[in-house]
């Protein structure tokens, strides 16, 4: 159960990011402000961090055959990793609420 909140909130985080990305990437394009050219380049960093998450725990026979194993992974990991996806979603979703409003 826990692998599969890894998996989704992989997933969103990279839609919300791709979001932010449209957002901060254009006002870059028209404004050139070091400031807007800071958050697009953090959420291209957070993008590829969370693709090649999401390719890891979804795609990767290796990895998602030993993460949904509770017997090599105990479920302190698993709670661990997916709170973080968690966090990191809201956090993400507040910043996506802020910046669209």
């Amino acid at each position: 159960m826990y692998v599969r909140i890894v998996q989704v909130f992989a997933v969103l985080n990279i839609l919300l990011l791709a979001g932010l990305l449209y957002v901060w990437g254009s006002n870059w394009w028209r404004l050139r402000s070091k400031h807007t050219l800071g958050l697009a380049l953090f959420c291209v960093f957070l993008l590829a961090e969370n693709a090649a998450a999401a390719y890891l725990f979804i795609m990767d026979p290796t990895l998602n055959g030993w993460i949904t194993n509770s017997d090599a992974v105990p479920r302190p990991a698993q709670i661990t990793l997916a709170g973080l996806r968690l966090m990191e979603f809201g956090g993400l979703a507040f910043l996506t609420w802020v910046t669209w409003d």
